[in-house]
C-alpha cells in the first residue's frame, strides 16, 4: 500500500523481505515514523506510532482527527499553487507564520513534500524547511492514500518524541522497528542530526529492550552497522535507491535488516528433566 507522503527510504518497497522478519505482536512500536509504510503494510491490532518532527506527526493526528477537512484543504493548495513562485510563497508562509492553525500547517507541510524536490524531508539548524522546488509537471494529490490512513489510524497513537522516550513506553506484547536516519547517507534528516554516537546509542537501547520484547532495525549495510549490531542475527537485502541518482536513472542499495528477539525461558524443570533424560541415556547398555 502506497503512502500519503513522498519519503526517501520508504520501506513501502521492501515490506515482503521487512514483513517476514516481523513476529506477531499486541502492539507494533516505530520511534521513527517517516511514511508509515510498515504501518500501512502490517496488521497489528495497536501501533505507537512516534518521531521528532513535530510537523510529521501532526499531519498524521490531522489525517486521523479531522481526515475529511484537511483533504479538501489541501487539494485546495494543489489546485491553486501550480507554480515554482508558489512553491517558494507557501515554503515561506509554512516557516515564517508561527500562528498558522495546525490543520492548515499540515496540509502545507504534505504541499511541499509532495512538489519539493524528491520527497526530501530537510530542515536548516533554525528549523527552517528549506527543501528546493521539485519542478514536477503533475504532482499528485494522494486522495486514496490519505483516506485509507486515516482508517488505520484509528489504531493508532501518535507521538511527537525521540527514539529514546518512545522506548520508554514498551510494555508486554509489543514488536519493536526502528527505520533511524542510515549511517553513510542523508542523516541531517531534522535540526540535531543523527551521527554515529546516536546510532550506538540507539543499539544499546534495543538491546536492552530485546531481553524482553523482540526487536527489528533496517540499516545500511556498512561495516561500522554490522560492527555495532554484532549481537543481532543480520539478512541482507538490496532496494532502490533515487537521493542522488539522476531522474530515469535506476541504482541499488545494500541494507540490512537486523533482528533480536528474547531467548525462549528455560524453567528449572525443564533442566532437570534434560539432566535426568541425559542420564538414562548414558546408564542404557
Amino acid at each position: 500500500m502506497k503512502t500519503i507522503l513522498k519519503w526517501p527510504g520508504s520501506k513501502a518497497g521492501v515490506m515482503t523481505e521487512l514483513a517476514a522478519h516481523l513476529p506477531a505482536g499486541d502492539r507494533l512500536v516505530e520511534p521513527f515514523a517517516g511514511s508509515c509504510a510498515v504501518m500501512m503494510n502490517t496488521d497489528y491490532p495497536e501501533y505507537l506510532v512516534a518521531d521528532i518532527n513535530p510537523d510529521l506527526i501532526n499531519l498524521y493526528q490531522k489525517v486521523k482527527e479531522h481526515a475529511r477537512p484537511f483533504i479538501v484543504l489541501a487539494a485546495s493548495l494543489f489546485n491553486q499553487n501550480t507554480s515554482e513562485e508558489s512553491y517558494y510563497r507557501l515554503r515561506d508562509e509554512f516557516n515564517n507564520s508561527a500562528s498558522m492553525p495546525l490543520l492548515e500547517r499540515a496540509a502545507h507541510f504534505l504541499y511541499l513534500n509532495r512538489h519539493g524536490y524528491r520527497g526530501i524531508c530537510r530542515y536548516n539548524r533554525l528549523g527552517g524547511f528549506n527543501v528546493p522546488y521539485g519542478n514536477y509537471a503533475k504532482p499528485y494529490f494522494p486522495l486514496a492514500e490519505i483516506e485509507a490512513f486515516a482508517v488505520k489510524a484509528q489504531r493508532a497513537t501518535f507521538i511527537c518524541a525521540g527514539y529514546q522516550e518512545t522506548l520508554t513506553m514498551i510494555k508486554g506484547g509489543d514488536v519493536v522497528y526502528c527505520d533511524p536516519p542510515y549511517h553513510g547517507t542523508f542523516a541531517d534528516y531534522h535540526t540535531a542530526g543523527f551521527d554515529d554516537d546516536d546510532q550506538c546509542s540507539l543499539v544499546c537501547y534495543l538491546l536492552g529492550i530485546a531481553d524482553r520484547n523482540p526487536v527489528v532495525l533496517s540499516n545500511s549495510d556498512t561495516l561500522f552497522t554490522r560492527s555495532i549490531l554484532r549481537a543481532f542475527d543480520i539478512t541482507r537485502i538490496n532496494t532502490a535507491r533515487s537521493i542522488g541518482v539522476a531522474a530515469g536513472e535506476k541504482k541499488r542499495a545494500a541494507e540490512i535488516i537486523a533482528v533480536r528477539k528474547p531467548a525462549e525461558p528455560v524453567f528449572i524443570g525443564d533442566e532437570m528433566a534434560r539432566k535426568n533424560y541425559s542420564v538414562l541415556q548414558e546408564r542404557r547398555p
